[in-house]
């Protein structure tokens, strides 16, 4: 199982979509470790660098993240980057089963929670710690805390817990 969890990087956004995750121009790396450089590269947001990666393990968001392409070179990116867990109120349907097929997660908040969250923490050093078992996501920073449950069940959980498709496949069949 991956690492879940670390620093909070708030991307105050709906739509972001594959190619401001990994231009297309860079699909043609060999490895996923050659995709690290190019991590969110045409990403247009205020105040945002994609310097501001560096470091993080957690990536909260809006509506809709992982939309245009089908491509597995978003999550692959995220993922060599460190960042192992995305947080949204929804994510492109194949983005979303990329995630889990990777190992990683895809949490769903509906978006009062998601207001609390960028009201409470956005702008500050923020950290999540996650308990798979529990199902409990916990964000610490500027004096405060905030848990919430999240759904981690069935297969999602359990390609979680091999570390994404190919290791479950090898582990079960």
């Amino acid at each position: 199982m991956k690492s879940f969890g670390g620093k909070v990087l708030f991307l105050d956004r709906s739509d972001i979509n594959t190619d401001e995750i990994i231009p297309a121009k860079y699909l043609n790396e060999n490895s996923k470790e050659d995709l690290k450089p190019y991590i969110m590269e045409d990403l247009k947001l205020s105040g945002f660098s994609p310097a501001d990666t560096s470091g993080k393990g957690v990536i909260v968001t809006r509506a809709n993240f992982g939309c245009g392409s089908s491509r597995e070179h978003a999550p692959w990116v995220l993922e060599v980057n460190g960042i192992n867990i995305v947080i949204g109120e929804s994510f492109a349907r194949i983005f979303r089963q990329n995630m889990y097929n990777c190992g990683m997660i895809a949490a769903e908040f509906p978006v009062p929670i998601l207001e609390e969250l960028f009201r409470d923490f956005k702008g500050q050093e923020t950290a999540l710690t996650v308990d798979i078992e529990k199902a409990v996501l916990t964000f610490t920073g500027g004096g405060k805390t905030t848990s919430v449950p999240f759904v981690l069940k069935g297969f999602e959980k359990a390609l979680v817990e091999a570390g994404g498709w190919i290791e479950y496949v090898a582990a079960h069949y």
